[in-house]
């Protein structure tokens, strides 16, 4: 028992050391505290003192080195547009399925620095990969983003950058720029059965896609709208706006997804700066950063933190008189979106109270406060930060279902 309680007490020193040093102390030990006369016997028990040593730190060391099992990464698939016989845009000597091989691996090679990030790629050699098959590597993967980078191009001298997200396309250019992307099928054999008789060239068949990709939406905007601040604010690039459109490789998607045109190959000056090795460095590590900020404000590490170390609860606020009533909405505050189940309890919300949760597709959602009133809603977004969501939003409800506030805000007031 004093055997096993010393060699416990040894045993985090143990982790960073050598044996072979600490049974040299042991053994030296033993010249101090034996004689000449049994000195013969206790060389004879030596190979046992190192046995029984062996075969007790062991199973003490491996106790000590006891961890909670890892967490499941986040997956992010990196797709590179076009490729192999399909080279995509091409202008003014630039093309597209090159530069968006580039700008992927780049954006791959970042993010596979951090640790709880897993990073697949579609393709990482001048391969071609069907439309079908690039959303089959994201569904098998159960990946958290789909991310797919490709280049624009126009007749007119049009400049800057946009992020798509699976939708109804909102006017003409929407509608062209996707019909383009999904001319591709046309390479692929028996691509009629593959995309159940989609046609690119048939606006009509644009109008059924926004459904496969609903319940991702809020997400997929989110991204999408961090990739073009990045854009804009960081690279100084024209602002094109995040858009709706109906790319067939985001309807096979099951999971938050992105369509980047990162600019125009068509407009020279632009086109010279995404051919650069500089440029597209600095459009990687856009995207790389709005992959971050994305996975931050799904607060997985702050909600796992939270639990773990419950913060003390916040005294609250009394609500303030409502200055306006929308008739029949709800106003609340996303805090969170995470596969973690949580109890909408104050500890695990940084002391905020009237916490939510509703299970959201794969997600769990947690909302803050209700109310049909936008001014005090505005009020409970700005305590939200304050209180340590600087990344939560405003989100509206008519009844069960989930609106847009621009939707909300149009309808009559009380």
């Amino acid at each position: 028992m004093v055997l096993m309680l010393f060699l416990y007490g040894v045993a985090r020193f143990l982790k960073s050391q050598n044996y072979i040093y600490f049974l040299r102390y042991l053994l030296s030990y033993r010249k101090i505290i034996t004689t000449p006369m049994n000195r013969y016997f206790h060389m004879k028990t030596n190979f046992f003192i190192i046995l029984i040593f062996f075969s007790v730190i062991n199973p003490v060391l491996a106790a000590s080195e006891e961890v909670d099992p890892p967490r499941e990464k986040f997956v992010v698939v990196i797709d590179a547009g076009h490729g192999g016989h399909d080279p995509g845009n091409s202008w003014n000597g630039f093309r597209e399925k090159g530069i968006a091989l580039n700008i992927a691996l780049k954006v791959g090679a970042e993010l596979e620095k951090i640790p709880d990030i897993k990073v697949i790629y579609t393709r990482k050699s001048d391969v071609f990969v069907t439309l079908a098959g690039r959303a089959q590597i994201a569904n098998k993967a159960e990946a958290d983003l789909f991310i797919s980078i490709h280049m624009n191009g126009h007749k007119s001298q049009a400049q800057g950058t946009e992020t798509f997200v699976l939708g109804l396309h909102r006017n003409q250019d929407n509608l062209e720029v996707a019909m383009r992307e999904n001319q591709v099928i046309f390479l692929e054999e028996d691509y009629e059965m593959t995309y159940d008789g989609f046609n690119p060239n048939s606006p009509e068949s644009y109008i059924g896609l926004t459904l496969m990709q609903e319940e991702y939406l809020d997400q997929s905007i989110l991204l999408a709208d961090l990739v073009q601040k990045n854009f804009t604010n960081i690279n100084k690039r024209v602002n094109r706006g995040v858009k709706q459109a109906g790319f067939l490789v985001l309807r096979e998607t099951y999971m938050p997804s992105v369509l980047i045109e990162a600019g125009f190959l068509s407009n020279k000056s632009e086109g010279t700066y995404l051919n650069s090795a500089s440029g597209q460095t600095a459009i990687a590590e856009s995207i790389v950063r709005a992959v971050k900020d994305y996975k931050s404000s799904m607060n997985l590490e702050m909600l796992d933190h939270l639990e773990a170390n419950p913060p003390v609860e916040l005294t609250q606020e009394p609500d303030k008189a409502p200055s306006d009533v929308y008739d029949g909405i709800m106003f609340r505050v996303q805090l969170a979106a995470t596969s973690k189940k949580l109890d909408p309890s104050p500890k695990n919300f940084n002391g905020l109270v009237e916490i939510s949760r509703n299970k959201e597709g794969k997600l769990f959602k947690y909302y803050y406060g209700g109310t049909p009133s936008y001014s005090q809603v505005q009020d409970l977004h700005a305590k939200a930060k304050r209180t340590g969501y600087p990344d939560s939003y405003i989100v509206a409800f008519r009844g069960d279902e989930k609106i847009s506030v621009n939707e909300a805000l149009k309808t009559k007031m009380k």
